[in-house]
């Protein structure tokens, strides 16, 4: 991972001041120990016209994997492998921004006891860095570092060399020129805009890098463009550190409008004013999108299969539209909390009447399932291994085969939004498998065509425009039973 740093001069102003800047002498080959390997710091050329100063960062890869985030069940299928073979020991990322402030430290902030006139002063400087990793492309690059008044450079890399037909990679060659901006802006430039560039950082982002996008983003990054996506990649698109963000920017900004400070702008809400209401918890909205779902269906007699302790059974038993309701599960141990939650024993004559609870395997036919209205499989089909997954269809779709089957399950795709989810990781310690919408949708339209069922989809929860819905639903609907039959 490699970054050059170059400046002109004359005898009068000698380029070789930029060894004062970094507080890294010219004639000294120095090396500094990180969190993921040495940083090395060298000057190629140094004299009175021409100084460039070289930054090397030899990543131990080892170190890379011992202190990255494990992976669960259900990641990417390529994720152990991804470990050990990476770009990250040769193209520019987090870590070489990291390696920056570790580095350079006095010079982002501006200080040179030494020179002190000297980090206010602009001077030529040409930033290369040979593999970037960009994903938007140079016009990306581009819109993020000409606004900022950098001329810039950006030659994409081919895959291989030998076979242009392959197409371009990801990758990408900077040159960065400027005549107007000092050291430390630009410094500070780079420790921002390179984690944005990769779109990955190799660290767990807490609410504390929403201050250090602040300081080093301080005299530009409120009047950027791009400073939405800036600041959203910067933070790995944690949604409520980008808003936070986003709004601190946006006092930034009328202050600066205003000729105040921010802390006479940020002062119209008393400390003890009425907290921000809390968003409604996922496990409520599912309920209630599994509810509306039943309701336009016309079910009255429901089956709750892999019912647990009971939530959904609970919020049935509210809607006398539902005549009949069963809930079934294999644990015992969740039966009886839902016999509980249910407080079956003091439960009136008519309205016992209408649930019954039954233990059962979903991985068998149950004659006790048939004929009934609807089922309902909410967050179940990941707790099952994948081989085991076929005999549940044939229970539920081909035995039971009720008219309408709902089915929700974690859209993994919707994890990277998870601020408390490791990444990696599966949003339950037991599940088998998290599928992508697509993979979802593939499973699907299998079942539906194979035990004779339309299937549609519905989203539940924040339906975000990269992601979607942290949770998917499929809705089931039987065909005619002629047309069952002959499926």
């Amino acid at each position: 991972m490699f970054l050059t740093i170059s400046t002109t001069g004359s005898a009068e102003r000698p380029a070789t001041d930029l060894g004062f800047l970094l507080h890294k002498h010219p004639e000294k080959a120095q090396a500094f120990s990180t969190s993921y390997g040495t940083a090395h710091v060298l000057y190629p050329e140094a004299d009175a016209e021409r100084c460039t100063a070289a930054l090397l960062l030899e990543v131990d890869a080892v170190a890379l994997v011992r202190r990255g985030k494990g992976k669960g069940r259900g990641g990417a299928p390529d994720a152990a492998l991804a470990q050990y073979v990476n770009d990250r020991p040769y193209a520019a990322s987090s870590l070489l921004a990291v390696a920056l402030s570790a580095v350079f430290s006095s010079a982002m902030r501006g200080v040179c006891t030494a020179r002190p006139q000297l980090p206010a002063q602009p001077r030529p400087l040409r930033i290369e860095v040979p593999a970037l990793p960009a994903r938007g492309g140079p016009g990306l690059v581009r819109s993020l570092f000409e606004p900022l008044g950098w001329t810039v450079t950006a030659e994409s890399v081919p895959l291989d060399g030998e076979f242009p037909q392959w197409g371009d990679s990801r990758y990408i060659r900077l040159v960065l020129d400027a005549d107007t901006l000092t050291l430390a802006e630009a410094l500070r430039h780079l420790y921002v805009l390179l984690p944005v560039l990769d779109d990955a950082k190799h660290y767990w982002v807490s609410p504390d890098e929403v201050d250090k996008l602040l300081r080093a983003g301080e005299g530009w990054l409120p009047g950027h463009p791009e400073q939405r996506l800036i600041t959203s990649r910067y933070l790995s698109r944690r949604w409520s550190l980008t808003r936070q963000a986003m709004e601190r920017l946006e006092l930034v900004r009328l202050a600066e409008t205003d000729d105040t400070a921010v802390e006479d702008i940020d002062n119209a809400v008393e400390a003890e004013a009425e907290q921000e209401e809390k968003p409604t918890p996922l496990a409520v909205q599912r309920r209630e999108a599994i509810l509306a779902a039943l309701r336009a269906s016309g079910a009255a007699r429901v089956l709750d299969l892999g019912c647990g302790q009971g939530q959904l059974v609970q919020q049935l038993l509210k809607d006398p539209a539902f005549t009949e309701i069963v809930g079934v599960d294999v644990s015992m141990r969740a039966l009886t909390i839902a016999s509980r939650r249910l407080k079956l024993d003091r439960m009136g004559e008519r309205q016992s009447a209408r649930v019954n609870l039954l233990q059962g395997s979903l991985a068998y036919t149950d004659k006790r399932l048939g004929g009934y209205d609807a089922a309902v499989l909410s967050e179940v089909i990941e707790h099952l291994d994948l081989p085991r997954l076929p005999a549940l269809e044939y229970a539920v779709f081909g035995a039971a085969r009720p008219r309408t089957v709902l089915v929700t399950t974690p859209n993994v795709e919707y994890n990277v939004r998870w601020e408390s989810l490791p990444a990696g990781h599966v949003r339950h310690g037991d599940h088998r498998f998290e599928w992508t919408r697509e993979e979802f949708r593939a499973w699907a339209e299998k079942v539906a065509g194979q035990y004779g069922y339309g299937v549609g989809f519905v989203p539940v929860g924040p339906d975000d425009p990269e992601v979607g819905p942290p949770t998917q639903m499929a809705v089931f609907q039987a065909d005619t039973p002629k047309e069952a039959k002959a499926a």
